[in-house]
């Protein structure tokens, strides 16, 4: 846990630095792919996605030491070619995972997140899961177990296998060559991560491409047919904490209102967006059935509440970075109660850009919980350790967070409320 925040404590600024970069060289070249609330959106679902990890909120199922305790035939020292031999095998998992994820209605709630962005960039490579709190395929790592490689490898290659998939969510990388039969590029991802009928659930490779011409789900990226991206019963918000939840919410609401209990058992591993009959006429759901003619989601955004939610999340993302450096420090349950303001902080910001006059009141728990803990303990979670002066910096910043959000929602979101009512 501890050595892991200490790894992001480097990754999140490299991962940002190049999301930044990306915006610019989109400016610059004239095809800007990033929208500033989606990327925002995006970085924030990075965020409570690695808090998540560091408190290792999830359990497996069956865990791979267990299985190379129980299973292996074989001890094979840690060389090179187990690193080569464990990342081969992980990405073959990946694969599958990955594939079942996009065809299997229950397990969709943990991948929709990663495609719900209708832009594709660097930063939505950041949309990643909080919904799963179990894993169920450590099986796929039966190989490796039966090998006898140590449990040790796994654990260095399987953050290594994580980060190699980021660069590769861009528009600004064409086709490589000889590379395109070998490894999942920029093009194929695009293909992947596209909701044209011709390009839905294909490309589910991971780092190799060769697993989906195996298997049978492998789609070019053709000239004549230009990526849309999204999925096809949009988010329609920024808050990435909700958009983990809808799916499973989906599925909970139409398996109370089915009237069959065959179909309230089944629903749940029917391919992905079936719904019981009786429900979807009953209860019909959105769904873009042109693909090519949509309106993206962008609410009307002044530069004012543009800034501000850039404010709160640079505000968020230093108060992350102190977590993750002084997990020891803090320690627990300490940590616990740091991780659950953090997504407090997301939700309430993200509320805030979606225009949400509830943003208010999110703030104002956010920060009341905050001063508590200030005022309770005379400290917040051990800053004062590295400048007394610190725990002041961030009690100032929760009465300003209360200030700002209050002042835009009164001035900007609540008159639009208000202009609305006015014109029925």
């Amino acid at each position: 846990m501890e050595l892991y925040g200490k790894i992001l404590l480097f990754a999140m600024p490299a991962f940002l630095a190049l999301v930044l970069l990306e915006k610019w060289y989109g400016w610059y070249k004239g095809k800007d792919t990033l929208r500033s609330m989606d990327m925002l959106s995006s970085l924030s679902s990075g965020v409570t996605n690695v808090v998540k990890d560091v408190l290792g909120l999830s359990i497996g199922i069956l865990s791979y030491r267990w299985m190379l305790e129980h299973w292996s035939v074989y001890q094979i020292e840690a060389g090179w070619l187990t690193f080569a031999v464990a990342f081969v095998v992980l990405d073959f998992q990946g694969y599958w995972v990955h594939r079942w994820a996009h065809q299997i209605n229950f397990f969709w709630n943990k991948h929709a997140i990663h495609h719900s962005s209708e832009d594709y960039n660097l930063a939505c490579a950041l949309r990643q899961s909080v919904s799963s709190f179990v894993n169920l395929f450590t099986f796929f790592l039966l190989p490796c177990a039966l090998l006898g490689i140590p449990t040790a490898v796994i654990a260095i290659v399987a953050p290594i296998h994580l980060f190699a998939q980021f660069w590769y969510h861009t528009q600004h990388i064409g086709r490589m060559g000889w590379l395109e039969n070998i490894i999942v590029t920029p093009s194929h991802h695009r293909v992947h991560h596209a909701i044209n009928p011709m390009y839905m659930d294909r490309n589910y490779g991971q780092i190799f491409i060769f697993w989906d011409k195996w298997f049978g789900t492998f789609q070019e990226e053709l000239p004549s047919e230009t990526a849309v991206y999204g999925i096809t019963r949009p988010a329609r918000t920024w808050n990435p904490i909700k958009i983990n939840f809808q799916h499973i919410w989906l599925l909970a609401r139409d398996a109370w209102r089915a009237r069959s209990w065959w179909d309230k058992l089944r629903l749940w591993w029917m391919p992905t967006g079936w719904r019981p009959a009786d429900v979807a006429e009953r209860y019909p759901v959105h769904k873009i059935e042109d693909v090519y003619h949509f309106e993206k989601y962008e609410p009307r955004t002044s530069p004012a509440m543009k800034t501000w939610a850039w404010i709160q999340f640079s505000a968020t993302i230093l108060l992350v970075f102190y977590f993750f450096g002084n997990l020891a420090r803090i320690g627990s349950p300490g940590i616990f109660w740091y991780g659950g303001f953090i997504f407090l902080s997301v939700y309430a910001f993200s509320e805030f850009m979606d225009r949400n006059p509830m943003a208010l009141g999110w703030d104002l728990l956010k920060s009341g919980l905050a001063l508590y803990w200030l005022w309770h303990s005379g400290d917040w979670f051990g800053i004062s350790s590295l400048a007394p002066w610190l725990v002041y910096l961030v009690g100032a910043w929760m009465l300003l967070s209360v200030m700002g959000t209050g002042w835009l929602v009164w001035t900007e979101i609540r008159q639009d409320a208000r202009s609305q009512d006015g014109m029925r």
